[in-house]
This record gives C-alpha cells, structure tokens and sequence, in this order.
C-alpha cells in the first residue's frame, strides 16, 4: 500500500544520512519514478526532503531537520491511540483498554483524530488467534519453553520452542524464537500452529546474531520469480493484493506481472485462482507443473 511505502521511506531517510531512489525502488519493488513520486508526497506532507545529483548523490532529509520528541502533540497521540486499537482487536488483555482510556483525549475539538481510522488485525482465526499470542507473550515473559503442532509443506511436526516475540508481517502473525528441533532461529506462522502448550521447563535467552533479528531476511531469502500474462478482467486482483505500479500494460492490452514469491505452495495457488485468465511465461518449471495438474484434473473427470 502507497501509505506503508511513505511511512517505509521516511522511517529509512531518519536512520540514513542519504539513500539513492535505486535502492528505494529495489526495497520497495516500485519504479525509481514512483520512488520520485512518493518523495514529492513527503515534501508536501511537510517533511523537507533534499536531492544531490552526481557521484555520491542520493536523497536525504534536510540537515537539522528532527523530530521533537519532547512532547506529544494530538495528532502523535492519536496514531498512539490508533495503534492500541489495532493491538486491542487481537488481544484480550484488559489493560489496553484501561491504557486507552488514560490517553484518549477528553476535548471534543481533539477527539475526532482517534476515532476516524480502525485499523483490526483479527483474521477469521480470531479466537484461536488471541489465546495463541497471550499464551506466547506469557511463555517469553516468564521465559518458558512451548510445545505445538506445525503444519507446513513438509506435514505436521512437533515443535519445542524458546518464544521470543510476536511480530505481525505481511498479513499475518508470526512468533519469532529457537526451534529445539532444529536447533536454530526460526519464525512460525501462527496460523499454521496447533496444540500450543506453555511447558513447565525454563529457558535462558541465547544471543541473537543482528542478521537473524531483521525479520524481512525470512521473506526475502530464496526468492524467486514467475512472469505472466493476465487478462484485463483480472486487473483489480493485481491491484488489490500488490498495488497499481506491480504491473504494466503490454500492446494487446493485456497485463505483464512478475510474481515474486518465496512459498512455492502460495504462487501456484495463486495462479490457479486466476483460472483461465492467466499464461504463464517463465519458468518452464512452472508451465510443466501448471500442464500436469490441468491433465491431473481433466482425468478426473
């Protein structure tokens, strides 16, 4: 979504004396010129951003530019207020909401900032969901060990883990911590987690190697890519789950995608929900996959 790229480019900007709009767009996966786009945005927004052409060019934010922290003006204080909303959709913990009640502001003519956008990161496993992160946060706060169920495209497998936080990603939520069974760091998908159990036997927390705490190095390893050819019809499909600069528009209107993918079981699912409306040009892999299961499906019937 355009207003995660913003706010990804500037939280960058704060932490980088300068960055090129090349490695902008290679982090975003958009076009430089959408990269140019988005800064313009930012600038309007306020946020004084400087362009340096040339060798060692690059684009940063103004010098002396800061943000003061020293206070909380309302519009600060509402995103915090927004922010424990979306926490209170998953959580049944009752002390955000004694927490939202201290911080919600008492003015009517402040009021209305904390109120004009929910944000719910439930999903349709919501019940399950929330006992599963109370469980987790309880087990990591204490330090102790849990068991479960993993469902993932090797079977079930039964999994002892040291929990050490919960992170939500890529629409979905995921518990980050060292897998006994394999002996290492892994990131699990909560929803694919069952028979989760705190167990009775405490862990000290290991030292965690700085590359194996940036989340995205889970989603960005291994990448791989299909490129296609999409009916017109399906644009909106396109649109709504990777954003309107994903694609583009060949001469016989048509639409070229490149889906970047890691899990091999999402990218074929979906492209089979695309149904006929999709011709898949590389990798030949993946055309003779596509071939055997629309042969598999025709013998059944």
């Amino acid at each position: 979504m355009k207003i995660d790229r913003l706010l990804g480019i500037i939280t960058i900007l704060l932490n980088n004396e300068k960055v090129t709009a090349k490695i902008l767009a290679e982090k975003f996966e958009v076009s430089v010129r959408t990269i140019y786009r988005d800064i313009e945005n930012i600038c309007m927004a306020g946020i004084p951003i400087v362009t340096y052409q040339g060798g060692g060019g690059g684009i940063s934010i103004a010098e002396g530019y800061k943000l003061d922290k020293s206070i909380l003006t309302s519009d600060e204080l509402g995103n915090i207020i927004i922010g424990l909303k979306s926490i209170e959709s998953i959580s049944n913990n009752s002390n955000i909401n004694l927490l939202l009640n201290k911080l919600s502001p008492k003015h009517e003519d402040i009021i209305s900032f904390s109120d004009n956008i929910f944000i719910d990161l439930t999903s349709f496993y919501k019940t399950s969901l929330s006992q599963k992160i109370s469980l987790i946060r309880e087990a990591a706060n204490s330090n102790y060990e849990v068991v479960f169920d993993y469902f993932s495209t090797a079977g079930v497998s039964n999994r002892y883990v040291e929990p050490y936080f919960i992170t939500f990603k890529w629409a979905a939520w995921y518990v980050f911590g060292y897998c006994k069974s394999r002996e290492d760091f892994r990131l699990f998908k909560l929803n694919r987690v069952n028979r989760l159990k705190i167990t009775n036997r405490k862990f000290s927390r290991r030292e965690v190697p700085k590359e194996r705490l940036d989340i995205d190095r889970y989603f960005e390893r291994d990448k791989k890519t299909i490129t296609m050819l999409i009916d017109p019809s399906m644009e909106y499909k396109i649109v709504d789950t990777y954003g309107v600069d994903s694609y583009e528009i060949t001469d016989d209107n048509r639409i070229k995608f490149q889906l970047i993918y890691v899990n091999h079981q999402y990218a074929m699912d979906f492209i089979r929900s695309l149904g006929d409306k999709v011709c898949v040009l590389s990798p030949q892999s993946i055309i003779d996959e596509i071939k055997a299961n629309a042969l598999n499906i025709l013998n059944m019937y």
